[in-house]
């Protein structure tokens, strides 16, 4: 790989920039500098300010300060229209074309060349042929995009952002639906690219795969750019350690002086339980009364074994065993059925729904698991909802308010209480934790602990090591999409882990 000198002008360079939202500090002092013929990689964890940088790029957002030049000349990229007739192209994680349009079509679409007022479809076909050539790729032109596989939809994508004379493409998490051999393919398109002096930016939460293309890494956190680093000088171990913000160099966890929950009887395993493009097979063991951690980098596959244990998405591959039966589960019905619950890392669109009231939000699972034929009745309903709001501490004018109104520790407590209420065997929590304050974590954390020296199973993410150590008995280190490793309580602290999840040896 070769790097651009420093010597050379970037190609797109961002400085300065700021961007604020109603009480929120999206971006400060954000910058980030793509050079040609160059695979530049934008890394940080969830809520690092990625996705804000590439939008004021594209024109999405417009920043409150800051500069952005291209080729030397300052530009403001008014929309995303502005930003490709000015040489900015972006290809999405969701291919956004038309699959039951042609590739040629789909290539040229809003731009079809013309003869005589009509559409030179003879052109059009052969300059779409030569596009996708360029990036050696092979495939019928009159065909309908959706007879192809995900990865040639999105190569017809860049070949799409190539025809409108794109000098910088940037790829936003175009690897997150693509199995290892897709992949493959499109790295040696990026690697041509490169060749032919495309400036490009990889978005992605793979690490191996950051290491397999990039040139340069760019790493962001809270918000600012913690670094840029040439991808020869920067460890994994390192990129993971910048990334987080924990020093390697930490003290042992707290996790070897919490008390172990007992461990009784297997209540669950997955035998090869895999989805194409989401999770490598995974092979897992869930005891009664065991909190088991799921450790990982966002994209490292935690949510996607989270959503195939609950059936929140199909499973191509192995199957779950309860009770020394073989299930596999089409829908969350046939997990709640089995005594499973899932709180979503995603609170505000998976979990609350923020017009109906605490009492409402509380009772929707245990509906779910009787039947809707079977209404509960509204005095048990409210006794449900006292019994909990006063058990969790939910702080509420009352069970009838309105749970958008609540705070998001709060409405925690209420997702939290609504899946207690089904007596579940095996919960789930993905980021239980997540934007609350410090004393609602631990709040939530002893309810849940307490809940497992009584019996239940807790499958615990979270993307804060510390937490996930401390009070995990088994830990299973996650890397791009697949485990990697299994651990007992005490046998990883804040360093071991990250020499884990960067797949480094310590």
């Amino acid at each position: 790989m070769a790097i651009a000198s420093e010597q050379a002008a970037p190609v797109l360079e961002l400085s300065g920039i700021h961007m604020q939202f109603p009480g929120v500090k999206a971006l400060s002092d954000a910058g980030l500098r793509l050079y040609a013929g160059e695979v530049h990689t934008l890394m940080g964890q969830n809520g690092a300010g990625k996705s804000t940088l590439i939008k004021v790029l594209t024109g999405v957002n417009q920043p409150d300060s800051g500069t952005i030049v291209l080729h030397g000349r300052p530009i403001q990229p008014a929309s995303t229209q502005h930003a490709q007739a000015l040489g900015i192209s972006t290809v999405y994680q969701e291919v956004n074309l038309c699959p039951n349009m042609s590739v040629a079509e789909n290539i040229f679409i809003g731009r079809y060349p013309r003869r005589f007022g009509m559409i030179d479809w003879a052109r059009m076909r052969a300059e779409a042929s030569a596009l996708l050539a360029r990036l050696r790729v092979d495939a019928d032109v009159s065909a309908h995009l959706g007879t192809y596989p995900l990865a040639i939809q999105q190569m017809v994508a860049i070949a799409r952002a190539l025809n409108i004379s794109a000098r910088v493409l940037i790829l936003d998490e175009p690897t997150s639906s693509l199995d290892e051999a897709e992949v493959l393919l499109l790295f040696d398109v990026l690697r041509s690219l490169r060749e032919q002096g495309m400036a490009i930016l990889f978005v992605t939460h793979f690490i191996d795969q950051t290491y397999a293309i990039s040139d340069r890494i760019t790493v962001m956190r809270n918000g600012e750019r913690e670094g840029e680093y040439a991808c020869a000088d920067l460890s994994r171990l390192a990129l993971v350690n910048k990334m987080i913000g924990v020093a390697g160099d930490c003290a042992a966890a707290e996790a070897a002086t919490s008390a172990i929950h007992p461990r009784g009887e297997l209540l669950l395993r997955t035998r090869g339980l895999g989805r194409k493009g989401a999770l490598a097979p995974l092979d897992l063991d869930m005891h009664r009364g065991e909190m088991l951690g799921l450790c990982g980098l966002l994209g490292s596959g935690r949510t996607e074994a989270a959503r195939l244990l609950f059936g929140a998405d199909l499973a191509d591959s192995g199957a779950i065993d309860i009770g020394g039966r073989s299930r596999r589960f089409a829908s969350p019905r046939d997990a709640i059925a089995e005594g499973i619950g899932f709180c979503s890392e995603d609170r505000k669109h998976e979990g609350a729904i923020l017009s109906l009231s605490v009492r409402e939000n509380l009772v929707l699972a245990l509906q779910a698991k009787i039947g809707l034929l079977r209404a509960i009745p509204f005095k048990r309903q409210q006794a449900l909802a006292n019994d909990y709001v006063k058990w969790l501490g939910v702080k509420t004018a009352g069970i009838e308010t309105p749970i958008g109104s609540l705070s998001g520790g709060n409405q925690q407590k209420v997702l939290l209480a609504r899946w207690l209420a089904t007596e579940p065997a095996m919960l789930i929590l993905d980021e239980p934790t997540r934007g609350i304050d410090v004393r609602a974590k631990q709040e939530i954390m002893e309810y849940v602990s307490a809940l497992c020296r009584k019996g239940m199973s807790v499958l615990f993410i979270s993307s804060e090591l510390p937490e996930v150590l401390r009070y995990s008995d088994r830990s299973v280190v996650m890397r791009d999409r697949r485990a990697c490793g299994q651990y007992r309580r005490g046998e990883l602290d804040d360093s071991s882990v990250l020499h884990a999840i960067s797949g480094e040896p310590s």
